[in-house]
C-alpha cells in the first residue's frame, strides 16, 4: 500500500513538473528551526532547481548532477507557519519551468522515534489506556505532524523513502490511530510546553534487536557481527537466489547448531535418532503446559531463557491408524520450530505468525507409544505455543483426533548467546544487522532534526552486557551519520512478567535496564526514562504510554530546551556502611518519598552473596536500609528483578531508577 501511495505521489509530481521529492517533502511537513535544512530530490539531469521559500521569499537555485540528483539547503525562521515551498525545475537558472508547491509547511521542532513494539504499538490499535477519549483529542492538535516510515528491509544503504500514506499527515483522529502512541505523546507533551509546532518520525518495527537499525560500517567496530555484516552485504538482489542462498545457510546452520546441541537425541538436529543418557534421562527434563509459554512458567528454573529448546510428548497410535497417513496441527510457534515425528522430521517453519500444520507420512505410524518433539529457537522476548487446539488426526478424517494441549516434557538447550548467527533472509526476515538501517534510516539522512527518541530493548534482554556497548555504536552512528550531535533520549525497559517473590532473584530484564542505563549516564546529550512503574505482568506492550511520552518529553524540556524542570526520578549515587545498615545517597532526590506507606523493593547482602529483604527508611535525601539477617552488609539492590515491587520516588512523582550498588565477577545471568 505504501508504494503504490508513493508511486502516486511521484506520479502526480511527473505530471505537473520535472522536480520529484521524496516522502520527506510533501504538504503539512515540518522543517526543523533556526537552522539550514537540507532539501533534495531529482530533476532532470543538469537541469536548475529553485527553490522559494514563503517565510521569507527567499530564492535559492542548485543544479542537478548528472544522475539528476540535487541538494539544497534553506534557512529556517524561529517556529511557525502554515508557509509553502516552491521548487521550480529550468533549463537555466533564468528561464521559467514548471512548477511544484507544497502547502501547509510549518517550522518547529522534527524529532525521530525509533525502537520496536512498544514503540511501534498505535494510540488506537495498540488500545493504549483511555484510547478512545485519546483518538478524539487529538483533533485538537494539529499542529503535530506525523510521518510514518514504512517497514523496508535492505541488503544495501537505500536513498528512496517508503512512507506510509505517502508522506506527513496533520495530527487528527484520523491519522493518530495507527501512529506511535509513545511518540504522539511525548510530541503532545511537547508542543504544549514550547508552544509550536512538532515534526514527529516514526521509524521502527517489533521484536528487533538494535543492530538492524545500526548501519554496516558501525557494526564493523564490533567483530561480534562480521559474520553476519558480511552475509548481508553479499546477499543476492533476485529475491529467488536470496531464497536459494537462505536454505542452503539454514542447512549449514542447523549442522552447526546440532553439533552444539548435547541435549538431544537428534543428532544431527534433522534426519536421524541416535538415543543418549541425555535425551533419555527423565531427571534431566522438567513437565511443562501446552499451550503456554516456558519463561512464565518455568522462571525459577531458567529466567529469561532466550535460545534453543526441547518439547517432547508421548502418544498413543491406535492400531486402525497404522500405516495412516497424519496431519499434525501445532498451532502458532513462538518463535521458530523443527518438528519431529518418531524422530523423522515431519516440518519446520519461521515465524510466530504461522500456524503449524505438518504432514505426517503413513510410513512412520505405528500402533502404540510414540513421540512428537519440537525443537523450539525463542529468539528474544517470551517463547512456546499459543493453540489450545493442538492435535494429530487421521488424513482422511477417519477417527477422533488425538489432543494434545495438556503436560509436555521441556528441556532448555544452547542459550541465544552460544550459538551461531541466524541465516539471513530479506525474503522473510527484517531483523537482520544493519537491514533496517538500509531501509528505514538512511533515507531519511540528511534531513534536520532536533534529537531522536529510542524505546527498544525487550529482544536484547539476553545480551545486556554487549547492549552497553551495541547502543553507543547506535547512537554514535546516527549522530555521525546525520553530522549532529543530536539529543538521543532512552525508554528503560518497564516491570514485567511474575511479580518479584525472592530477594535474590537475578534477571536479565534488570541488567538490560542497567546497561541501558549506564548509556544513558556515560554518553553526552543523553537521558533515560524509568518506566519500572508503569509496566503489565502480563503484557510486555504495558497499555500507559502517556507517562512514558511525558517522562521523555521531561528530559527534552530539560536538557534539550533548557526549562527549569525535574525529568528524572531518584538517581543513586553512592552509598556508606554504618554498622550493620548502609546508607544510600541519590541525586534528584527533592522531596523523596514512598509510593505507599512503606519503602519497598530494597534486598540487603553479606559477603556470602545472600539477598534478604531490607527495611528501609527515608532520612532526607537519603535512604538507609538494613536487615536482621546481614550483620555486615556489603551490597545493595533496588528494583532488581523481573517485575520488581519498589515504590520510591521524588516530589515530582518520577520512580527511582533502579540499582545495584554490586556487579560481582561471575555473578551476571548472561554475558556479552
Amino acid at each position: 500500500m505504501a508504494t503504490a501511495l508513493l508511486a502516486i505521489v511521484f506520479g502526480s509530481l511527473t505530471a505537473g513538473a520535472q522536480v520529484r521529492l521524496q516522502p520527506l517533502f510533501t504538504d503539512n511537513m515540518v522543517l526543523q528551526r533556526e537552522t539550514n535544512a537540507p532539501v533534495w530530490g531529482e530533476c532532470r539531469p543538469g537541469y536548475y532547481v529553485k527553490i522559494t521559500t514563503s517565510w521569507d521569499q527567499k530564492q535559492y537555485t542548485t543544479q542537478a548532477d548528472a544522475d539528476g540528483h540535487f541538494m539544497q539547503s534553506v534557512a529556517t525562521p524561529k517556529a511557525g507557519g502554515p508557509y509553502t515551498v516552491t521548487l521550480t525545475e529550468a533549463k537555466s537558472p533564468r528561464q521559467k519551468g514548471r512548477s511544484v508547491t507544497l502547502h501547509n509547511v510549518m517550522i518547529g521542532e522534527v524529532w525521530l522515534c525509533g525502537g520496536q513494539s512498544n514503540m511501534q504499538l498505535e494510540v488506537e490499535w495498540g488500545r493504549v489506556s483511555n484510547y478512545q477519549d485519546e483518538v478524539r483529542k487529538a483533533n485538537n492538535h494539529p499542529d503535530i505532524r506525523l510521518l510514518h516510515v514504512a517497514t523496508t528491509a535492505a541488503a544495501t544503504p537505500q536513498s528512496t523513502l517508503n512512507a506510509v500514506d505517502g508522506g506527513w499527515q496533520a495530527c487528527s483522529s484520523q491519522s493518530v490511530r495507527m501512529f506511535s502512541a509513545t511518540a504522539y505523546f511525548f510530541g503532545r507533551e511537547l508542543e504544549a510546553s514550547l508552544n509550536m509546532p512538532i515534526g514527529l518520525i516514526e521509524s521502527c518495527l517489533g521484536s528487533t534487536f538494535a543492530e538492524p537499525w545500526i548501519s554496516a560500517g558501525a557494526l564493523s567496530q564490533m567483530p561480534y557481527f562480521d559474520e553476519a555484516v558480511a552475509k548481508v552485504a553479499a546477499m543476492p538482489a533476485d529475491s529467488m537466489a536470496r531464497e536459494r542462498q537462505y536454505q542452503s545457510d539454514l542447512e549449514e546452520w542447523n549442522t552447526r547448531v546440532s553439533r552444539q546441541d548435547g541435549n538431544t537425541n537428534y543428532a544431527d538436529g534433522r534426519h536421524s535418532i541416535i538415543y543418549n543418557k541425555v535425551f533419555t534421562d527423565s531427571s534431566l527434563w522438567t513437565d511443562i503446559q501446552v499451550p503456554g509459554l516456558f519463561e512464565d512458567q518455568l522462571k525459577d528454573r531458567y529466567g529469561a531463557f532466550d535460545g534453543i529448546v526441547w518439547y517432547r510428548r508421548q502418544i498413543n497410535i491406535p492400531e486402525s491408524w497404522t500405516g495412516k497417513d497424519l496431519i499434525l496441527r501445532l498451532g502458532a510457534v513462538d518463535d521458530d520450530d523443527v518438528t519431529f515425528f518418531n524422530g523423522v522430521e515431519v516440518g519446520s517453519h519461521l515465524g510466530v505468525a504461522f500456524n503449524r500444520e505438518y504432514p505426517v507420512p503413513g510410513t512412520l505410524v505405528r500402533e502404540g507409544k510414540e513421540e512428537v518433539a519440537v525443537r523450539l529457537h525463542d529468539t528474544g522476548g517470551l517463547g512456546g505455543f499459543y493453540s489450545s487446539e493442538m492435535r494429530l488426526e487421521r488424513a482422511d478424517g477417519e477417527g477422533e483426533p488425538i489432543a494434545l494441549a495438556g503436560t509436555w516434557q521441556f528441556l532448555a538447550s544452547l542459550d541465544e548467546k552460544q550459538l551461531p548467527f541466524y541465516p539471513t533472509n530479506l525474503n522473510r526476515d527484517t531483523n537482520v544487522p544493519s537491514a533496517l538501517f538500509n531501509g528505514m534510516i538512511r533515507p531519511l539522512i540528511p534531513y534536520a532534526l532536533r534529537g531522536a527518541i529510542w524505546y527498544q530493548g525487550e529482544s536484547s534482554v539476553g545480551r545486556a552486557y554487549q547492549y552497553r556497548e551495541l547502543l553507543p555504536v547506535l547512537i554514535n552512528d546516527w549522530r555521525t551519520q546525520w553530522g549532529s550531535s543530536m539529543p538521543f533520549y532512552i525508554v528503560q525497559l518497564a516491570n514485567y512478567m511474575s511479580p518479584q517473590t525472592e530477594a535474590g532473584e537475578e534477571s536479565t530484564w534488570a541488567e538490560l535496564r542497567e546497561a541501558q542505563q549506564k548509556v544513558a549516564q556515560s554518553m553526552a546529550d543523553c537521558g533515560l526514562a524509568t518506566t519500572i512503574d508503569i509496566g503489565e505482568a502480563d503484557d510486555i506492550h504495558p497499555k500507559n504510554k502517556q507517562d512514558v511520552g511525558l517522562r521523555l518529553a521531561l528530559l527534552a524540556r530539560a536538557n534539550t530546551y533548557g526549562e527549569r524542570v525535574e525529568c528524572l526520578g531518584p538517581q543513586y549515587s553512592h552509598y556508606r556502611q554504618e554498622g550493620n545498615s548502609v546508607r544510600l545517597f541519590f541525586t534528584h532526590a527533592e522531596g523523596l518519598k514512598a509510593g505507599s506507606d512503606r519503602l519497598k523493593g530494597f534486598v540487603i547482602a553479606g559477603p556470602d552473596r545472600k539477598f534478604h529483604w531490607a527495611k528501609a527508611h527515608i532520612e532526607g535525601r537519603t535512604v538507609v536500609v538494613s536487615a536482621d539477617e546481614v550483620p555486615f552488609p556489603v551490597a545493595v539492590r533496588y528494583g532488581w528483578a523481573n517485575n520488581p515491587d519498589c515504590n520510591l520516588y521524588n516530589a515530582a512523582d518520577l520512580p527511582a531508577t533502579p540499582f545495584r550498588t554490586d556487579e560481582w565477577p561471575g555473578l551476571s545471568v548472561n554475558n556479552y
